[in-house]
């Protein structure tokens, strides 16, 4: 087959996220309020900031805006995640950095399967945050086999997307056709299923154990738990959402709101309680429940460098440290610590680029590409900014925090959901079952910014 047939992956990974987006909004509707709801305040924000309009504008994020997802899956086998990353290879989106979550009482560990490439993030953001159980921490010895006994009986693959999967592998890429009937056949494999497969008393052991064990046991498949899109102004939404008739989390996770935003923060509504039928039960009888898919909303702001990360993560600590654990009763008090002890963070674009706290993506000015060809080859970024020949705007960051992301898991756990896991994750276990290297995030954003710098000189002529 030849080349030119195929369709681009990003096209497929743009027309995948719309499409899981329609079936997530059928299967929660309050997803669609929550989309309402961003959209509203994107548009009000926008209007009436039109420095961070022209910022999108000129950084090419505008178009993707709107059309900004990522979801989050939870694996049960090793197996399942060496698939789904040859499945979303076919989608352009390959695993980004890997997530130790059993630090905060979460069993398993992590990466986020998305684009590598700015030019690819601009046509298609679309991510998933893709989760893998870690069985071994089920204490008790009779469950942990018995809840692998469960997952080995599962196909969570229609035959359909492995014959595709395979196709894509074997001539290197699909035609539009093959790439729509791919699109349909991994939907199911994300599609809710209210059929569990295991009984009453299966499932509410493996809940005692903890409740995201039974949500990845329990189920036919990795049911898509959430959908988020993302809002320039999440602390507008977290405002409005008790006004749409939408309970949020108590605290916004990550950074504290800033005029430079930095990293990721999060929120979230509620998990929604949704009928379930046990194996054990008839057509006739009541049916079970189970709470585990919540929406989300994020905010994303600049990428740090290591030099940021670090401070960031000292701030961070040092607010746990004052606060404790985070929950309704404390959100106030936990805010006012997160906005003191970040107070010391730089917050200005300026003062993130010179000190190196961030990463940044340089532009041509008119001013000079109207002198291009006068600028000597040991021109320095910083000569150039004096001189106003670049400019330069934040690089997105386009991954997660793992504090943010288990307290999101915690919140729509219930409370009683903490655990304590004396056994670490293991990254190169992890990369052994992906059956692939996680790739760094940070040498991604590193290469974004010196591909801008190099297209600076070129248009410069230097």
């Amino acid at each position: 087959m030849s080349n030119t047939a195929f369709i681009s992956p990003d096209l497929i990974r743009a027309k995948f996220s719309r499409a899981m987006s329609h079936m997530y909004r059928d299967e929660v509707p309050l997803y669609g309020d929550l989309m309402q709801l961003v959209s509203d305040v994107n548009q009000s924000t926008l209007e009436n900031d039109p420095k961070l309009h022209q910022h999108l504008i000129k950084t090419g994020e505008i178009e993707r805006l709107d059309e900004e997802r990522h979801g989050a899956i939870r694996l049960g086998t090793a197996q399942e995640l060496h698939t789904m990353r040859r499945l979303f290879s076919v989608m352009g989106m390959f695993p980004v950095g890997y997530y130790d979550l059993t630090p905060a009482g979460v069993p398993v560990h992590s990466t986020a399967f998305r684009a590598i490439h700015e030019d690819s993030l601009n046509v298609s953001p679309f991510r998933v945050f893709t989760s893998l159980l870690r069985l071994e921490l089920i204490d008790d010895e009779d469950l942990q086999k018995e809840a692998k006994e469960i997952l080995s009986q599962r196909n969570i693959f229609t035959d359909g997307a492995m014959r595709l999967i395979e196709k894509n592998e074997k001539e290197g890429g699909l035609n539009e056709a093959d790439a729509d009937e791919f699109i349909q056949e991994v939907l199911e494999t994300f599609r809710w299923h209210s059929d569990a497969t295991v009984t009453a008393d299966q499932y509410q052991t493996l809940h005692d154990q903890h409740r995201l064990i039974a949500d990845v046991v329990a189920f036919k498949g990795p049911h898509i738990n959430h959908l988020t899109p993302r809002t320039v102004d999440i602390d507008q939404v977290q405002e409005l959402m008790p006004k749409r008739g939408i309970t949020p989390k108590a605290v916004v996770e990550g950074p504290p709101a800033r005029q430079c935003p930095i990293l990721l923060r999060q929120t979230s509504f509620k998990a929604l309680q949704e009928n379930v039928r046990f194996t054990d039960q008839t057509a006739s009888e009541n049916t079970g429940h189970h709470t585990a898919r919540f929406g989300e909303i994020e905010q994303r702001g600049a990428a740090l460098t290591p030099k940021g990360r670090i401070l960031y993560d000292q701030l961070l600590n040092q607010t746990r440290a004052e606060i404790g654990t985070t929950n309704e009763s404390n959100a106030d008090q936990y805010r006012a610590a997160l906005t003191k002890h970040f107070a010391t963070f730089p917050d200005s674009y300026k003062e993130l680029h010179d000190e190196k706290l961030a990463y940044f993506a340089y532009y041509p000015t008119e001013e000079g590409l109207a002198k291009a060809g006068s600028f000597t080859e040991h021109s320095t970024i910083e000569d150039l900014i004096a001189a106003g020949a670049i400019s330069y705007e934040p690089i997105v960051y386009e991954d997660f925090l793992p504090v943010s992301a288990a307290g999101i898991f915690q919140s729509n756990l219930g409370d009683n959901a903490q655990a304590e896991y004396t056994i670490s994750s293991n990254q190169e276990e992890f990369m052994r079952d992906l059956g692939a290297k996680t790739i760094d995030e940070l040498e991604l954003y590193a290469s974004s910014q010196a591909r801008s710098w190099e297209a600076c000189k070129k248009a410069l002529a230097i």
